[in-house]
């Protein structure tokens, strides 16, 4: 394949890797492989330009992209739209995206087992036509993530430790607003704390990630208007992976939802892939079923096919 790689230096894991040596280590990984490839390094500000750029040129089969969960959203936007490959390298905080397709955590084994590996498709989803590969989210969500924002950090501990504050804030202070949705032939109005939607349901685990990107589902779930000790209950239960398990949380698992805010308040937020954007009145949320292309561990496909064929017996 004809790949190029962009390396966002400014990602959390990068800040503290020697570059010319990674970028070279990514080269030979890959070029051994049989692939055709070129590494480049790019600040944060650079790297999405550069990729807009590359993925609209006729002998370019995919990009593979190092960075944080940002970088990698807007990665896998420009893959999606410009039908071509993306192999993902976590060099993040949470590395959502990667954990969803296994790619390994070690920014040295990932190139490895990328330039090994095989294209697979997996789903993707969107918000009034914007896409997203992990979750779009009102309420909770956006109210910690703007608290976060207001506090200053430049690592990834920094962030770690502005993320906990916003959090205890947000339990301190819950955000309640009015929804419609309609989703799978269901239609109602009901007031929450939180919304999320998210590319695939979530797996049972604490950072809340899809274990599996080829359902063909969202996973939909809304929460019951919370007091701070019922929020202290939600944030428990996701640290537990058993959010499903909370009484104030209905799940749905459609294919499509819209929603409609009717009292939206002039400066209500959302979050997308970590992304804090103003949030719209009316939001049609879409998944896109085997859309998107990626780079896998050789093998993988069958093996997940293989175990979701034995989950109806399990």
């Amino acid at each position: 394949m004809k790949l190029v790689g962009f390396f966002n230096r400014d990602g959390g894991t990068f800040k503290t890797t020697d570059m010319p040596a990674y970028e070279k280590r990514a080269e030979a990984a890959f070029r051994e492989a049989g692939h055709d490839f070129d590494a480049i390094v790019f600040s944060g500000k650079e790297i999405v330009p550069a990729m807009e750029r590359a993925a609209k040129r006729d002998d370019i089969d995919g990009i593979v992209a190092g960075g944080g969960d940002g970088t990698i959203s807007a990665a896998a936007s420009i893959a999606w739209k410009n039908g071509i490959a993306l192999g993902v390298v976590p060099a993040g905080t949470m590395n959502l995206f990667a954990r969803s397709l296994r790619v390994p955590l070690d920014i040295w084994q990932a190139l490895d087992v990328l330039a090994s590996g095989e294209v697979d498709n997996v789903d993707i989803a969107s918000a009034n036509g914007r896409p997203f590969i992990h979750q779009f989210s009102a309420g909770l969500h956006a109210r910690m993530v703007r608290y976060r924002n207001a506090y200053s950090y430049r690592s990834r501990l920094g962030k770690i430790r502005a993320s906990t504050k916003a959090a205890l804030g947000v339990i301190f202070n819950p955000p309640e607003f009015e929804v419609e949705f309609e989703a799978i032939g269901m239609r109602e109005r009901r007031r929450v704390s939180a919304i999320s939607v998210s590319n695939n349901p979530f797996g049972e685990n604490a950072l809340l990630y899809a274990d599996n990107l080829r359902s063909g589902e969202l996973g939909f779930y809304t929460a019951n208007p919370l007091k701070p000790l019922g929020v202290a209950r939600l944030a428990i239960d996701m640290l537990r992976g058993k959010v499903r398990e909370n009484a104030d949380v209905m799940v749905m698992h459609p294919a499509e939802v819209h929603l409609h805010f009717p009292k939206l308040r002039s400066k209500a937020n959302c979050v997308m892939d970590g992304e804090l954007l103003p949030l719209e009145r009316d939001v049609s949320i879409r998944l896109h079923p085997g859309e998107l292309k990626v780079l896998v561990k050789q093998g993988l496909a069958a093996q997940v096919n293989a175990d979701e064929r034995r989950e109806p017996a399990a």
